[in-house]
């Protein structure tokens, strides 16, 4: 069995769009959510979310676009996207240089990559219209591959020229885990010597909007105290667009080439509820269960995890269920105390995104030596009083990490990173 270890990184997302600013704003618990255009109408009873900067993407006619002009997407790719696509294939790029890839290293039977996202929902509905509208031959060519669950894969395959491994996964909020944790096991088994994982999400009005109707969203209109993972009074989270690339490779074959080393990927597991379909175990049963495989799969105990950067929402129900599976696996009876904090209070719900991006916030704790804190706790839930939720980034170097998500249908994933050299 190989050794996986992360070597490159790249981010579009609410705290930042390159690397430097994601890990000041991590380190320094600087959020990115504020009131979003999309959501300000009367109906709208959540007027915040996760927001995206220096990428303009009204509409669904991709020419329209703006984004930095540090990309170059050539027209014939850009016809294909959403406005995840081109948040995807930014990320992307940034981490393809990250890694110091050249493009024959990209482009080889030995990469493949994994993509998660649930679609565009919007972008479906604006071409369907359009179909109904105009007549069954007027529609969109590319509109099928722009919009439907797979667009990630479809485009970032093509745009990329892909020889290797690929396929998209849609879990929900466990979409981006799973493709992480198959990634690990493409390279673990021998199958690929590297992997790109990537995850993106819209974050526009018709991908945050269908939540407000399960009342899932929070109605607090402050920024600065919407999204309050673990704090007694959450009411609701808050979402947020963006995208995420990781780069995984065989250890041998990155030191071979002298990649920079981020820390490696020592296992993960997956677990179902068998439960509800859209409600978290009670009991957490689902997660605990997926903590307790991933610690077998990484060859560690629960007394090695440092740190833990939990999938806390910001929801009354999720939010408890977790604190439960974590109580069961960490009692703190027992004197485990591993730091805990969700990072979804800068950052907002990337709901399928937000695995890898979490991952990705890993990663660089472990390079950098801090674990982030909890943002927004004014008064900490009473069932979570004996375990270490932090509330301030500390200056302590984690050598083992945690990651856990959660989705739709009771499915859990729980991804172990250590820092290389540990």
């Amino acid at each position: 069995m190989r050794n996986v270890v992360v070597t490159g990184l790249g981010f579009i997302t609410s705290i930042g769009n390159d690397q430097d600013t994601v890990l000041k704003n991590l380190r320094e618990l600087n959020h990115g959510i504020g009131l979003h255009p999309g959501l300000q109408s009367d109906d709208t009873p959540s007027k915040v979310a996760g927001l995206i900067k220096d990428f303009e993407t009204p509409g669904y006619d991709a020419e329209d676009w703006t984004y930095p002009s540090d990309y170059t997407v050539r027209r014939e790719i850009l016809r294909g996207l959403s406005p995840q696509g081109l948040f995807a294939l930014c990320s992307a790029h940034q981490a393809i240089k990250d890694a110091g890839l050249s493009d024959n290293e990209v482009s080889n039977t030995q990469t493949g990559i994994y993509t998660a996202s649930a679609g565009s929902p919007g972008c479906l509905h604006h071409h369907m219209n359009r179909m109904n509208e105009r007549g069954v031959m007027r529609c969109y060519p590319l509109a099928i591959v722009a919009s439907i669950a797979g667009t990630l894969s479809f485009n970032l395959v093509a745009a990329l020229k892909i020889l290797g491994s690929s396929c998209g996964f849609t879990s929900a909020c466990a979409s981006s885990g799973h493709a992480l944790g198959y990634a690990f096991d493409e390279i673990t088994l021998g199958r690929q010597d590297r992997m790109l994982v990537v995850g993106a999400e819209d974050g526009n009005r018709e991908s945050i909007i269908p939540f407000a109707g399960m009342r899932a969203l929070t109605p607090n209109s402050d920024p600065n105290t919407a999204s309050r993972p673990f704090d007694k009074n959450r009411d609701g989270f808050v979402c947020t667009g963006g995208a995420t690339t990781m780069i995984l490779e065989d250890e041998e074959t990155a030191k071979k080439r002298g990649a920079t080393i981020y820390g490696r990927f020592n296992g993960w597991a997956q677990a179902s509820d068998g439960h509800n379909v859209a409600i978290s175990h009670p009991e957490g049963d689902g997660l605990s269960r997926a903590i307790e495989l991933a610690l077998k799969s990484a060859q560690v105990s629960a007394a090695d995890i440092d740190y833990i950067n939990a999938h806390a929402t910001s929801t009354p129900i999720g939010d408890a269920s977790e604190i439960r599976a974590l109580q069961r696996i960490f009692n703190p009876k027992s004197g485990l105390k591993p730091a805990i904090s969700s990072t979804k209070a800068l950052t907002g719900h990337g709901l399928s995104l937000s695995s890898v991006m979490e991952a990705a916030f890993c990663a660089l704790a472990l390079k950098h030596g801090f674990m982030p804190g909890s943002a927004n706790i004014e008064t900490l839930d009473p069932e979570a009083e004996g375990l270490n939720v932090i509330r301030e980034t500390q200056d302590v170097a984690p050598q083992t990490i945690l990651s856990n998500s959660s989705g739709f249908g009771g499915a859990n994933t729980a991804l172990i990173f250590s820092k290389y050299g540990a």
